[in-house]
């Protein structure tokens, strides 16, 4: 989805393509938001939540290999994005629950089906890198 720049370094809009209804004015924030809601621990998070709030905890817990700078720098991004919603409840130890905004719930959709697809196609996917390293390899 690349876009064209003019000498005086203006984004211009692309000329054909699924690019070509955007605004060039939009085209760099739209990248910045593909950028956080692509990146795998947004899709995680999103699909984590789906079945209701959950602690910070919880969310560590179901997210294998997320470390607890990324999964409170993502937190911070998905709820600054309005994705997800956090509630901090006055009790004794505090407790704080992240759940999905109504924003967030549409996009869950689409990261299931991403997330469903790469599961399908694992094992082809993994052997076609296989092919592709054992095809480098004996090039080289």
């Amino acid at each position: 989805m690349g876009a064209m720049q003019d000498s005086a370094g203006m984004e211009m809009a692309a000329a054909i393509g699924p690019c070509a209804s955007i605004p060039a004015d939009h085209m760099a924030f739209i990248r910045q938001v593909l950028d956080r809601v692509g990146d795998k621990w947004s899709m995680l998070i999103t699909a984590v939540l789906e079945d209701g709030p959950l602690r910070y905890t919880d969310l560590q817990r179901q997210i294998p290999g997320i470390s607890q700078r990324m999964l409170t720098h993502t937190l911070r991004q998905l709820r600054d994005d309005g994705l997800i919603t956090r509630t901090a409840y006055a009790e004794v130890p505090p407790r704080v629950e992240y759940a999905l905004a109504p924003l967030g719930r549409g996009l869950h959709e689409i990261v299931m089906q991403l997330i469903g697809w790469v599961a399908d196609h694992h094992d082809e996917i993994r052997a076609n890198r296989a092919q592709a390293g054992t095809a480098s390899s004996s090039r080289s």
